[in-house]
């Protein structure tokens, strides 16, 4: 059994991120421990650059946010899966400053093995997902993740039109693939 933490990226709640987000939590439950970190329900500021984490004995960051609840959740993580909604071909901001807070050496003591991505987007280009794609490669490599697959949703601008896809039933298998 896996420790999985979903990261889910949406500032609008129940919207097609967070659909596509619990198809694959119901499905990674059945074998796995699993919890959602929804952006919309933590303040987190975005990184200042100031590298005071790196100083500091326990890598504590000067700013005092909700940070260092979403730093407790990931440390005991085996699985982490990033769900995000596409903005300009990229990940959102508020996802975005969660992710740059990892420039923390906290994460170093992660036990954090597998990655995982769900993306949904209101375009259909086929380049839709490219940049972000990208970037979790460069990061899944650098840290040495397994990749655990993904789902990419295309033309889901309203609430709901991910059920107009295979996208739901794909996050769910990915979920339930996981042992």
């Amino acid at each position: 059994m896996s420790r999985i933490i979903v990261l889910v990226g949406s500032p609008r709640k129940n919207g097609n991120t967070d659909i596509l987000a619990k198809s694959f939590v119901e499905g990674a439950k059945i074998h796995n421990e699993v919890e959602i970190i929804s952006v919309v329900d933590y303040k987190i500021n975005p990184c200042k650059g100031c590298n005071a984490c790196r100083k500091e004995n326990n890598n504590i960051c000067v700013q005092s946010d909700d940070m260092n609840l979403v730093y407790d959740k990931l440390k005991n993580a085996d699985i982490l899966v990033i769900a995000s909604p596409v903005y300009f071909y990229g990940i959102s901001a508020q996802l975005k400053s969660l992710i740059d807070r990892l420039h923390n050496p906290i994460r170093n003591d992660f036990a954090i093995s597998k990655l995982g991505l769900i993306l949904v987007g209101a375009d259909v280009l086929d380049e839709l997902f490219d940049s972000i794609i990208v970037q979790y490669d460069l990061i899944r490599k650098y840290f040495g993740l397994e990749d655990i697959g993904r789902v990419l949703v295309r033309g889901a601008e309203a609430k709901g039109d991910v059920y107009k896809t295979d996208g739901v039933r794909e996050a769910f298998e990915l979920g339930r693939r996981l042992k």
